[in-house]
């Protein structure tokens, strides 16, 4: 073989170097290739002896960097080993190629041929930028067309990450017009090249903006035609047979019979089976009996195979350009693909190699929610009623359908005694929490609660241990069941029962050997069930108990940005201060080769500096004082009054909102506007109603810090109660803050100020949201000014006019500011 159609000469006298500098021993190499197939780089992966080396999996099965595996045989014949055909058949699983060669690098034996990189269409980066220049396609079907020079930079830059294969990390304000600047790019790179991209958003809103506004207008914008589509997990589509077979059972349904039979109805109208076409939201523990679900799925056997939603929608998203879904759906997918799933085949979505990730502040909160595991009583009680019902004196459930098919038969007559025993375990369970708690909500379980926590591990284990029985009941009647009885919808939804009841069994292990699984955070926390839905004589309290992983930024690395080609990362808030250092850490970005790592800011084209006036009063007490909650009571009703209403008030605790919405209500009595609180309607309709309401004024925490989009008039103050840090008895965020001083780290510097920044900056994005909008920021925290940190709260905003003054001077400023 001729070495040099396969490695370049400067490759070749590299590797001759190298083999000179291991003294003539064994190397292992890994090597990338060009589009014609020639080695044109290497790296040294691993150093042996004259007869053998190591391979370096982590570097051999880098995939998206290792196209060749190499290395020598120090005497010269270059017959493969039988070890040598072990690493080349995995090198070809994964599409790699492998080679051996001798000392001087003058003779090959190729044992596997590298599949060669298709060649790449590189995007013209200034034809891009035209479609959304003065002159270009928008400008000519837009009416109210505005070049926007920071949008044209963004898109440019987003294309050249594709073009590179880049992580561009890239901070957007609010109303630089980020979708256009990463849906054009990523149409074009999708039609040229044939590739999928997915696009990943954290909330409704934004993907079904992008479906059906901002991707129907990107083909008029292009006059290119693509196809997109939006994906959803497959527990929102109905699935015909489990509604069918819920139907044959419809008086197991007590009290849901009347939400089976409209779901039963709107399923004979629907096109598209998805649970946010109906009218109304049905309640989880009907839609969860009637749902699709991949263990229930019968797949080709199932009477309405050629029917099915789920098969319709992936059907379309086999051919689609552009896929849209959330950022769940996607850590299910690369859940799936670490697990072994690959990156080459269908997992939960078709293949790709590139992402968009919009609305990437979230990442970490999203991926730290997707990877939690939590156990309640009435997760438990509702998988166990579905295999074994006990009325009066007659039992039922799937087990006992399984059971007559089923040559152990005998054994379902167990199942009584041991479901009265995971119930009695249950309750011996709650109560050791309980009593663990007194009177606190959460706790940890780490070095320091170890030992306060050895009861409710003793009744932890025993749960796990009776769960365990029972599982092993219904597997031992189900391996009894021939496969030509397996059609059975009973053997599906089982199927489903065990797979999550065996899930629940792992976590409550997992807990019970907690210091063996350092990278989780495991806690119990105290819940209240709402006044509806507690029963007469029984506790409304309840015990939550949950694992999360402690960190994301290995799995974040492992599992999406070393396989993926490029990865496109945007927001209005990543940076906290003037760098992107904390949200990259937290994520994982700072892994990635820096050549790699693109980090831009594209700040917001708005006037800031005419429109937004920032107002903090000296006079307030700090906020940790007694006095605080009495000062903000009298000084929000002042605001509001000060700004006629269109004022959203931000909190950070629900206990201080409510107590501050009584007060600002008897303050405010003959007050025109609506003073609304989050909590006293669905928040869709209470967002709605302030949009509307011109003078209404809206208190609210949580989810209103982030994703409220109210222009105009409506909304002209918002205020921040206080400076927006993570209660400190959060268990993962203080098990976070543990770590880092583990480390020799500051936790309130690296952790708990970034985090406070990036809300923050949330916060104040609700305010200014066109250009011609107007209004004010009022922080009634005065640590923003009087503690040094806060310095990196205030030049993470915007440029604006700022007041530090008494409460009574800043009211008529507010006012004079707001309708001069």
């Amino acid at each position: 073989m001729e070495i040099s159609k396969y490695i370049s000469d400067s490759v070749r006298e590299e590797l001759r170097r190298e083999i000179k500098n291991a003294g003539g021993n064994e190397v292992f190499f890994t090597g990338s290739i060009d589009e014609s197939g020639l080695v044109t780089e290497i790296k040294v992966g691993s150093r042996g002896n004259e007869h053998t080396v190591t391979v370096n999996f982590s570097d051999a099965q880098n995939l998206s960097k290792t196209s060749v595996l190499i290395h020598n045989h120090p005497g010269g014949n270059l017959t493969p080993s039988n070890a040598d055909l072990g690493v080349a058949a995995n090198a070809s699983e994964n599409a790699q190629g492998f080679y051996i060669i001798n000392n001087s690098v003058t003779e090959i034996y190729v044992v596997v041929e590298p599949v060669k990189a298709r060649k790449i269409q590189k995007l013209d980066i200034e034809e891009a930028g035209g479609y959304i220049s003065q002159g270009g396609a928008l400008s000519k079907i837009s009416k109210n067309f505005e070049e926007r020079p920071v949008q044209i930079e963004l898109l440019k830059n987003i294309a050249s990450a594709f073009n590179n294969n880049c992580l561009g990390v890239f901070e957007a304000g609010t109303g630089v017009g980020k979708s256009y600047a990463y849906l054009i790019p990523a149409v074009l790179w999708a039609l040229k090249n044939k590739e999928r991209i997915i696009v990943s958003t954290g909330t409704i809103n934004l993907q079904q903006q992008l479906c059906e506004k901002d991707l129907p207008a990107v083909e008029k914008i292009t006059g290119l035609h693509f196809k997109y589509i939006l994906m959803k997990g497959r527990q929102n589509y109905i699935c015909k047979r489990r509604l069918s077979d819920a139907g044959a059972t419809r008086d197991l349904f007590d009290n849901d019979i009347e939400e089976m039979d409209k779901i039963t109805a709107w399923e004979k109208e629907t096109s598209t089976g998805s649970r946010s076409d109906l009218s109304f939201m049905p309640s989880e523990s009907v839609w969860s009996r009637v749902n699709s679900e991949s263990d229930a799925c019968m797949g080709m056997r199932c009477p309405y195979h050629a029917e099915c939603y789920v098969m319709k929608v992936r059907k379309e998203a086999a051919d689609a350009n552009i896929i849209v879904v959330n950022h769940h759906l996607l850590f299910a997918d690369i859940e799936s693909r670490i697990e072994g799933a690959g990156y080459d085949d269908t997992a939960v979505l078709p293949p790709f190699r590139r992402i968009v990730f919009d609305e990437a502040h979230g990442i970490e909160s999203a991926a730290t929610s997707f990877f939690s595991e939590s156990f309640t009583r009435f997760k438990i009680n509702k998988l166990l009623n579905q295999m074994y019902r006990r009325r009066k004196n007659a039992e039922s459930g799937h087990l006992f359908t399984l059971a007559l098919l089923s040559s152990n038969e005998e054994k379902a007559g167990l199942a009584g005694e041991i479901v009265a025993k995971i119930k009695n375990d249950i309750l011996n369970f709650e109560i050791s929490c309980m009593d663990l708690l007194g009177n606190e909500n959460t706790k940890r379980l780490y070095e320091l609660t170890a030992r306060d926590f050895g009861p409710a591990l003793v009744a932890i284990g025993e749960l796990a241990q009776s769960l365990g029985q029972f599982t092993d009941l219904i597997h031992l009647i189900m391996e009894g069941i021939d496969d030509d009885d397996k059609d059975t919808p009973a053997w599906w939804e089982s199927k489903t029962v065990v797979r999550r009841l065996e899930g629940y069994v792992l976590l409550l292990k997992s807990f019970c050997s907690w210091d063996e699984k350092r990278e989780n955070v495991y806690w119990i926390q105290k819940k209240r069930l709402p006044p509806a839905m507690a029963m007469e004589n029984t506790s409304p309290d309840y015990i939550t108990l949950t694992s999360t992983p402690l960190e994301i930024s290995g799995m974040m690395n492992s599992g999406v940005f070393e396989p993926m080609s490029s990865v496109i990362f945007t927001s209005a808030t990543l940076r906290t201060g003037r760098d992107f250092y904390y949200w990259m850490n937290r994520t994982g970005v700072t892994f990635a080769e820096k050549e790699r790592i693109r980090c831009l800011d594209f700040p917001s084209p708005f006037p800031y500096e005419k429109n937004m006036l920032f107002a903090v009063p000296n006079d307030a007490p700090m906020a940790d004082s007694m006095e605080y909650q009495q000062y903000i009571e009298m000084a929000i009703p002042r605001l509001i009054q000060a700004a006629e209403g269109r004022t959203l008030v931000l909190f950070t605790s629900r206990d201080s909102l409510y107590s501050a919405h009584r007060a600002c209500q008897t303050y405010l009595k003959g007050f025109k506007g609506r003073i609304m609180r989050q909590g006293e309607d669905d928040p869709g309709r209470l967002l709605e109603a302030f949009k509307e309401e011109a003078e209404s004024v809206l208190f609210a925490t949580d989810s209103f810090w982030q994703g409220v989009d109210v222009p105009g008039d409506s909304l002209m103050q918002v205020i921040i109660v206080k400076l927006p840090f993570t209660v400190p008895n959060d268990p993962v965020f203080t098990a976070r803050s543990d770590a880092i001083k583990k480390r020799g780290g500051n936790s309130f510097m690296e952790l708990s100020v970034p985090e406070a920044v990036i809300k923050f900056r949330q916060g104040i994005g609700r305010l200014i949201r066109r250009s011609d909008d107007k209004g004010v920021v009022v922080v009634l925290d005065r640590r923003i000014y009087e503690k040094r940190y806060g310095s990196i709260f205030t030049s993470s905003m915007p440029e604006c006019k700022r007041l530090y003054e008494p409460l009574s001077e800043l009211t008529n400023k507010i006012n004079g500011f707001i309708f001069d």
